[in-house]
């Protein structure tokens, strides 16, 4: 059969703008698609709910893929293995109890996969440039290409439309950087403002994690790193296991408030 490259082009167009156009309005937006992302995506997703992940770079997984200093591997700690069991990630003992390792291309495939499978629709190459309040909760995010702002294109962008979004975005705190900017002195930390990223406490960090992957803003939640750059925690380094359980918390938060809607 000979291939007509008109059908290709029309195909891949139709089905990205079914799936653009069917997540205008989605229940939850996740932006960043790093380990923590994956997993609050997967968890919602399962649930039956609509989620829209938007990662700003070509790949997703965030800095999963590297494990730590690009040994690609990981290490999750006894009490997040439940995460790994359920998306079916090997793994073994490291030598150290309590400590595991799990090779760090297959955990993060297989966390893009599942969550994929889940129902997660993933938007990559796309960044968040602002955010929709009104009046005084966060109702959706404004978003553009990456190459546009990589490039300093004066591109308009376009809207998305959620009740729940969650800044996945790691180091960066892409999100609630923006809600700072625009509505200074609202967050819900100690200082009213972001209060940055601490120096490496692995142990620390890890716990801090779920402590605080929480509600910032109404309407906005944090997990994984971003949680610990906004709330003052420290980094941790190639341990994932609070980064897992961090996306399965928030998951779990914001369904309980999609049911009391």
């Amino acid at each position: 059969m000979e291939i007509n490259e008109i059908v290709i082009s029309r195909a891949i167009v139709e089905r990205f703008f079914e799936k653009l156009l069917s997540n205008l309005e989605p229940d939850v937006a996740i932006v960043g698609g790093g380990p923590s992302g994956l997993v609050a995506g997967y968890y919602l997703a399962r649930a039956g709910r609509k989620v829209a992940l938007y990662e700003r770079k070509l790949s997703i997984g965030g800095g999963m893929w590297g494990g730590g200093m690009m040994f690609n591997e990981i290490v999750v700690q006894q009490g997040a293995l439940s995460v790994l069991d359920e998306f079916g990630i090997s793994y073994r003992p490291c030598g150290e109890e309590g400590y595991y390792t799990a090779d760090s291309v297959e955990a993060t495939s297989t966390l893009t996969s599942m969550a994929v499978k889940a129902g997660v629709s993933v938007f990559n190459c796309v960044s968040v440039e602002d955010v929709m309040i009104r009046p005084d909760r966060i109702v959706g995010l404004v978003i553009n290409w990456s190459p546009v702002e990589m490039s300093g294109l004066h591109v308009d962008p376009l809207a998305v439309r959620a009740p729940f979004v969650v800044d996945a975005t790691g180091h960066a705190v892409e999100v609630v950087r923006v809600v700072e900017k625009k509505v200074p002195g609202a967050l819900m930390t100690g200082s009213g403002k972001v209060e940055g990223e601490k120096s490496m406490w692995s142990n620390r960090a890890e716990s801090l994690t779920l402590e605080n992957t929480r509600e910032v803003y109404p309407g906005l939640y944090v997990t994984g790193m971003a949680a610990n750059a906004t709330f003052g925690g420290p980094r941790m380094g190639a341990i994932f296991g609070g980064m897992l359980l961090s996306g399965q918390k928030v998951a779990n938060d914001i369904l309980v408030k999609l049911e009391n809607r």
